[in-house]
């Protein structure tokens, strides 16, 4: 045992030297440094070494690591409460944190529960059973057979969108629409939310839900512990569709999972290929649907974005549902409107 005296040094996040020295330390235990980070404490030693690290974006917990010189002497656990603390200063009480397998029982043992795992890396959140019971809010007092299922983003939602929900509706008994809830798009989650939730309430078969801090998005994921960026995100890909199948799927009865052809996205157009894959082993069919065009060409939300950007509102008028037209010519997409022009 280490008679050593550490020191906590903070970083919000950490700049210059401090930076330098971060990312060596990391680089020493194979980790990456995540350029997402907001705020990070080091524990140092009396001479300015870092024995430990841990670092945190948003609701994440990520870049945890101590020096084997100084493995058993409770620093985890001591970073881990640091972070938590300073989440909970922040208003996140619900957090989670991704690592390798071999890690589960040093953070099971600092209140973390496993939501998903791979052979390459584990999802974690601090409330047991968290995703159980988020998701079974989400039942409906009637099961139904033949019910399907679509995962959207719609930055902003559009009548590409909308042609995909009512094709699908036609095509189940009852849909289930789970609109990305994380902040990371240019249109905020509640707009999008509720855009897709007007548009669609002439369909009697299709209930909305926000996916919450669930069915986790690739570019929140932190791949600070895989060297290798392109495997990154298909672990990425295996992990969110392994929460899919093994929780809202098998508790919502989902047998069918829709999605749009596309000929845009490289990174999506393979996500649809893995996710056949996947799905398939769960007895899931995956149904693809032809994009909707207009104006000679598929319909995407970055079309209406640049689109927006430019002020070209006669082309967006043929490409969105009237309740996303009446919102982009609001002071409130007006506003967006600038932020895609700064």
């Amino acid at each position: 045992m280490s008679y050593e005296v550490f020191y906590e040094e903070y970083g919000y996040p950490m700049k210059g030297k401090k930076l330098e020295k971060l990312i060596e330390f990391l680089n020493d235990e194979q980790l990456a440094y995540d350029e997402g980070i907001e705020f990070t404490v080091n524990l140092v030693d009396s001479k300015g070494k870092i024995a430990a690290t841990g670092s945190l974006e948003g609701k994440i917990l990520k870049c945890i690591a101590v020096s084997c010189f100084f493995q058993g002497e409770g620093l985890a656990a001591k970073i881990v409460t640091i972070l938590i603390s300073h989440a909970i200063s922040k208003g996140h009480s619900h957090l989670f944190l991704f690592t390798k397998p071999d890690n589960i029982n040093i953070f099971f043992d600092l209140g973390f529960y496993v939501i998903a795992e791979t052979k390459d890396a584990v999802l974690m959140e601090n409330v047991k059973n968290g995703i159980l019971d988020y998701v079974n809010s989400l039942k409906f007092q009637f099961t139904y057979e033949d019910t399907g299922a679509i995962v959207l983003n719609c930055n902003p939602f559009t009548k590409g969108h909308l042609y995909l929900i009512e094709t699908a509706s036609k095509q189940c008994e009852f849909l289930h629409l789970f609109v990305v809830s994380e902040d990371k798009s240019i249109f905020p989650a509640d707009i999008r939310y509720e855009l897709v939730n007007k548009g669609v309430s002439h369909l009697n078969n299709v209930v909305v839900h926000p996916t919450s801090d669930y069915l986790i998005s690739s570019a929140t994921f932190p791949t600070y512990f895989i060297k290798d960026k392109f495997k990154a995100g298909n672990i990425n890909c295996l992990l969110d569709l392994k929460i899919f199948c093994e929780y809202f799927a098998a508790i919502l009865n989902i047998k069918k999972r829709f999605v749009g052809t596309e000929p845009f996205d490289k990174v999506t157009a393979e996500y649809n290929l893995e996710m056949k894959r996947v799905l398939n082993e769960y007895d899931i069919e995956v149904i693809e649907i032809t994009r909707l065009e207009a104006n000679d060409a598929a319909i995407s939300a970055s079309l209406v974005r640049k689109l927006l950007a430019e002020g070209d509102y006669e082309k967006i008028k043929s490409m969105v549902p009237g309740i996303t037209y009446d919102f982009l010519i609001s002071d409130e997409g007006n506003k967006i409107k600038e932020k895609l022009r700064s």
